[in-house]
């Protein structure tokens, strides 16, 4: 590692303790273990990396499982950092990008109004979004420290108990998350939970990806696949209104390839009530892969070469282009996070499905486990 300036150096032309320690301690991605290190709410926090034989590397922080690196390569080899995120845990917690690279619960999602009723019994949530419920609330998974359970080169996997009326939901839910990165460059995430009380879970990761490298300018030229014949159409509050929308013919309709501007470039009045794209796709359960999981989505960046395909056990994936990035929010390497400088892809069940009959249910009940499946798969062409 080399410094810019003597500001780095002590008067005695030696490093100070603390920089010798980020040097000791520097991943290749430029992130710094020690500026993920401290404590929250009485617990450790510290920064976990996992590395495959080809080089790919995915920085975890136990403080909200936050994957706050993934090192992939290009065309030529190129790794490059291809997650929006910060520099420090300090900046997480003070940061407008409350949900980069979390996990999300225990609703992924909205929740209409903040409540959900279950055997009669109505339960009030946080409104944090427009006199909604969203991602949990206002101190989701996002925001707590978790216990890491085990790790290995290659694998961690973190454990929690969210206790019984924990913003607003019953229940004491155990809840175990486990990342595996393989040697076919691919991030496996698998959550499992159980409860003591009949509750509503839907968990989701929410890495914002940018396949050219974080802070490089906007998604809109990367090529989107989703395999998805309708969405769930929303209102102004971007809560499901319960009619599944058939994308045909539609600015939706990415079961073709094609760019994600080409979308935006069409006029529909879901495009204007999201700012773009931030809906739920409804997935084709036709098509599956090798394991049996759903092939959801599939993104190629041309200049890069790079490709990210996600499979799930899920119904639904959440497509989301990025559009309350601002420019304003400074990411890692000090680069701006402009207007749809990103895209999320979540795995999930529908928004509100609590108030959706029609929809699959995320009810969780005492006996039961609850496990859903994420995999992001990595590749050139």
């Amino acid at each position: 590692m080399m410094f810019s300036s003597c500001r780095d150096l002590d008067k005695k032309g030696t490093h100070t303790q603390l920089e010798q320690a980020k040097m000791n301690k520097e991943l290749l991605s430029g992130i710094v273990r020690v500026n993920f290190e401290g404590t929250f709410d009485d617990k450790t926090m510290n920064l976990y990396v996992l590395k495959n034989k080809n080089g790919v590397e995915a920085a975890f922080s136990n403080y909200g499982q936050r994957l706050v690196s993934l090192m992939v390569p290009d065309k030529n080899g190129k790794m490059e950092d291809i997650v929006l995120g910060y520099s420090s845990l300090d900046k997480y917690q003070k940061g407008n990008g409350g949900y980069f690279g979390a996990t999300i619960g225990r609703y992924g999602n909205r929740i209409a109004k903040g409540k959900f009723e279950i055997d009669g019994i109505t339960y009030d949530l946080a409104q944090n979004n427009n006199g909604n419920h969203l991602h949990g609330g206002l101190k989701g998974f996002e925001s707590v420290v978790w216990d890491v359970d085990s790790v290995t080169q290659n694998s961690i996997r973190f454990k929690r108990t969210s206790p019984d009326m924990e913003e607003g939901y019953p229940g004491n839910l155990n809840v175990t998350v486990e990342y595996t990165l393989n040697d076919d460059n691919e991030l496996r995430i698998e959550y499992y939970a159980i409860t003591d009380k009949k509750t509503h879970v839907n968990l989701t990761h929410h890495s914002f990806f940018n396949l050219k490298g974080e802070g490089e300018g906007t998604v809109n030229d990367h090529i989107m696949q989703i395999n998805s014949s309708c969405i769930t159409a929303v209102d102004e509050g971007l809560i499901p209104t319960g009619v599944l929308m058939p994308v045909a013919n539609t600015p939706f309709d990415f079961n073709s390839p094609k760019t994600i501007q080409s979308g935006l470039d069409i006029a529909h009045e879901q495009l204007t009530i999201g700012r773009g794209f931030d809906h739920n796709f409804v997935l084709d359960q036709d098509k599956k892969n090798e394991e049996g999981l759903y092939v959801a989505a599939k993104v190629k960046e041309p200049k890069s070469g790079r490709v990210m395909e996600v499979f799930t056990n899920e119904p639904g994936v959440q497509f989301y282009g990025g559009n309350f990035l601002d420019g304003k929010t400074i990411g890692k390497n000090r680069g701006n996070y402009e207007f749809r400088g990103a895209l999320c892809l979540e795995t999930q069940h529908f928004p509100d499905s609590p108030n959706q009959k029609n929809f699959p249910s995320t009810l969780l009940e005492p006996g039961q486990q609850y496990k859903s499946i994420c995999v992001y798969r990595f590749s050139i062409e």
